[in-house]
């Protein structure tokens, strides 16, 4: 089982994972949520109902991964469209990123922190133990937030890596050793792993 999601009776996946490894997806999963930011709610609000109704922003993000992590609703770069279907497509994403990017963030955070959840419960485990490692048992709605936080983790990297099709992604097994997008490229390929053999736990 080491480094691969196997099914549990019942339902929901384990895996054994080292410290190293823990260590890895912990502080990337750490990384997403300071790069998605805070909710509105943690921004200054005593209004339980604020964050329901506050309107979310209707520009894409700057940054080139949360661009990739929130994209336009509408855009399709490979349908060419005249001046006029370009900005009707703007108004249309501008308008669902404005009712819908809000809680599309909240849903990441939710994951990338059910995550470090339950890898801190696991390190505890292992640190009792006084072993270098341990096996996560994850229920299937616990399993159902890590497929959806490892899927946003490896797009945040495949957009560090510029990654868009999957001729890239056969390019990155060629990469020298001494490529410093090499640790990256590693990650990129272990997390694209695991997340395919937890997607085979969750199938009936």
């Amino acid at each position: 089982m080491p480094g691969t999601f196997e099914p549990l009776p019942g339902g929901g996946a384990a895996v054994a994972l080292d410290d190293v490894e823990i260590s890895i997806i912990r502080s990337l999963a750490v990384q997403l949520l300071e790069l998605i930011g805070p909710g509105p709610a943690e921004d200054a609000s005593d209004d339980p109902l604020a964050e329901l109704f506050a309107d979310g922003p209707s520009e894409p993000p700057a940054d080139p991964v949360l661009k990739r992590l929130f994209p336009d609703a509408y855009s399709d770069p490979e349908q060419p469209a005249s001046a006029r279907d370009a900005e009707e497509r703007r108004a249309y994403s501008a308008e669902f990123r404005r009712y819908t990017e809000n809680d599309l963030r909240a849903g990441k955070r939710d994951n990338a922190l059910a995550v470090i959840r339950s890898l801190d419960a696991l390190s505890s485990v292992s640190a009792s133990a006084g072993e270098g490692g341990a096996v996560l048992k994850l229920s299937v709605e616990e399993s159902q937030r890590w497929l959806s936080a490892l899927n946003d983790l490896r797009l945040a990297i495949g957009s560090r890596l510029e990654i868009t099709d999957e001729e890239d992604t056969e390019l990155l097994y060629r990469l020298p050793d001494e490529d410093p997008r090499k640790p990256m490229v590693m990650a990129y390929l272990w997390l694209g792993g695991l997340q395919e053999t937890l997607v085979g736990t969750l199938m009936p």
